[in-house]
């Protein structure tokens, strides 16, 4: 029998704001800043300019902590994740997604800032984005997890490396997201420090992307992979994403251990890389969110 995730990274992970769906596996949920804030009465995140995405009543979560990358500027814990862990069945996520959520809310009930009508609604959650931590595409159960999703009337946002296409090719999320986080393999490599070179499998998961409401979303990492606008273009144009996000690294978690604050471009930054990269290809910016450091591009029709 499988034993349990280590204690250790679970207590710190707890402390983090993660309440995990049993104690034998790594599956949870943890509400992001923007759904706090949101249910304060402050705004949303972008992804509500971008999507119309209702921040306080969406759920961030994560079928699986594993990873297959050790990304650079991945702000979540590396010595926090298990390789031994039994993996929750799709019901028993799903199922318990309401209760965590509000679980984890449970103390902005009582605040000033909070108004009732605005509690109730994030303790209704209609959103379920999956892209909490690690590798959701390594969970085996994950497009009937999604099935069960849609069946039960949320709308999914699936957030993915890339790495496992034949997985992606089975999902059905509202929207699927695939990170593009270098223009070639060599920077790739180097970057996202991957187990194995699954360069190419990105480029098979990116020729899915056409048939689906899809975004390739790239993390520009100052003096890492913010060159080449040319190289990015043409994954951006082969892919026929409905979207590309190109958005700053974010000095936040554990990333901090790995890059200094240096790394962390200023929006004007990821703006004019955006513009340089539009110069390339057939994608055009149509909004942006300085305050997130975010850049949206879609195609120009």
């Amino acid at each position: 029998m499988p034993s349990a995730p280590c204690e250790e990274g679970r207590i710190a992970l707890r402390k983090q704001g993660y309440q995990f769906v049993a104690p034998d596996a790594t599956a949870a949920v943890k509400p992001c800043m923007w759904n706090k804030r949101t249910l304060r009465g402050g705004d949303m995140c972008y992804k509500h300019q971008f999507y119309g995405i209702e921040s306080h009543r969406c759920v961030q979560m994560t079928p699986t902590l594993r990873c297959n990358q050790r990304c650079l500027f991945c702000w979540r814990s590396f010595e926090h994740e298990t390789t031994d862990e039994r993996f929750c069945t799709p019901e028993e996520i799903a199922d318990a997604l309401p209760a965590l959520q509000k679980k984890a809310l449970s103390g902005y009930k009582v605040s000033q800032y909070v108004t009732g009508e605005r509690f109730a609604e994030a303790l209704d959650p209609n959103m379920v984005a999956i892209s909490l931590s690690g590798e959701p595409t390594l969970y085996p159960s994950l497009p009937e997890y999604i099935d069960l999703l849609n069946e039960r009337g949320y709308t999914t946002f699936l957030v993915s490396n890339g790495t496992m296409p034949d997985v992606i090719r089975r999902c059905r999320p509202y929207q699927t997201y695939i990170s593009v986080d270098a223009p070639d393999r060599e920077t790739y490599l180097a970057l996202c420090n991957p187990q194995e070179d699954y360069w190419d499998r990105i480029h098979e998961s990116l020729s899915l992307l056409p048939a689906r409401r899809s975004a390739v979303r790239t993390t520009l990492v100052k003096g890492k992979n913010d060159f080449d606008p040319e190289g990015y273009a043409a994954i951006y144009e082969a892919s026929g994403a409905t979207f590309i996000e190109v958005k700053g690294y974010m000095y936040l978690g554990y990333s901090r251990k790995r890059l200094s604050r240096s790394a962390m471009p200023e929006h004007e930054e990821v703006r004019r890389f955006a513009e340089a990269i539009a110069g390339h290809c057939s994608y055009r910016i149509t909004d942006e969110s300085p305050i997130s450091r975010v850049v949206l591009m879609e195609r120009e029709v």
